[in-house]
């Protein structure tokens, strides 16, 4: 019987997403990484391979993880405005969209963001 662990199914999601969404100048990628203690998020350009912008959970204050979440949201989305850019494309790293993916992911377009 062939059993694969929690993780290598998400790394195997992640590749069959990462197949589709492809960061541009225009239109950067969000990409998010979620750990048991923390959350990233960042903007990265694939055709030049250069990241923009990222952000993290390190050092936030909040009262739940869907706060925080929303924070990083907000302030990705702020030094991207920052930058210039208006929309990106979203990566969720393999990671189902619940929970504090998509409380960033609201934060981002709270913040100014297209999706």
């Amino acid at each position: 019987m062939n059993r694969t662990s929690k993780t290598q199914k998400r790394e195997s999601r992640h590749a069959r997403i990462r197949g589709k969404v492809i960061g541009t100048t225009e239109r950067p990628r969000l990409s998010v990484f979620k750990s048991n203690t923390a959350l990233y998020a960042q903007l990265i350009d694939d055709s030049k391979a250069v990241t923009i912008a990222a952000a993290s959970s390190k050092g936030l204050k909040g009262t739940d993880g869907y706060d925080i979440a929303k924070q990083i949201g907000a302030s990705i989305a702020k030094s991207a405005k920052a930058k210039g850019i208006d929309a990106v494309v979203f990566d969720r790293g393999g990671f189902k969209y619940v929970g504090r993916i998509a409380a960033l992911a609201d934060g981002a377009r709270e913040g100014g963001l297209s999706m």
